[in-house]
C-alpha cells in the first residue's frame, strides 16, 4: 500500500499488530522485538512501538508470514530476510 495515501492511526495499527505472531520495530540500531505468541502487551505499549510522530504507523512497514516489519532498520531486516 501507498502510505501516502492510505494511513493506519492508532486503532488500525493496533488491530493489524494484533493479527500478527511477532512485532520487530526499529530505526538504526535500537530494535524492539515483540513475541505476540508468549507475551503480553497492552495497546498503550503497542502503539509506542507501532506509531511515529504524526501518530500514524511508521513507514515503511511490511507484513512478512506472520511477521510485522515497523520502521527501517538493517538489523531487522538481516534477521528476517537472511541477508
Amino acid at each position: 500500500m501507498n502510505a501516502s495515501k492510505i494511513r493506519f492511526d492508532r486503532a488500525a495499527a493496533i488491530a493489524l499488530a494484533r493479527g500478527m505472531k511477532k512485532i520487530r520495530s526499529g530505526r538504526g540500531k535500537k530494535v524492539v522485538v515483540v513475541d505476540l505468541e508468549t507475551e503480553t502487551i497492552d495497546d498503550d505499549a503497542l502503539a509506542a512501538i507501532l506509531l511515529g510522530p504524526t501518530g500514524n504507523l511508521k513507514a515503511p512497514t511490511l507484513k512478512v508470514g506472520t511477521t510485522l516489519l515497523v520502521g527501517f532498520s538493517e538489523i531487522n531486516y538481516r534477521e528476517v530476510f537472511g541477508v
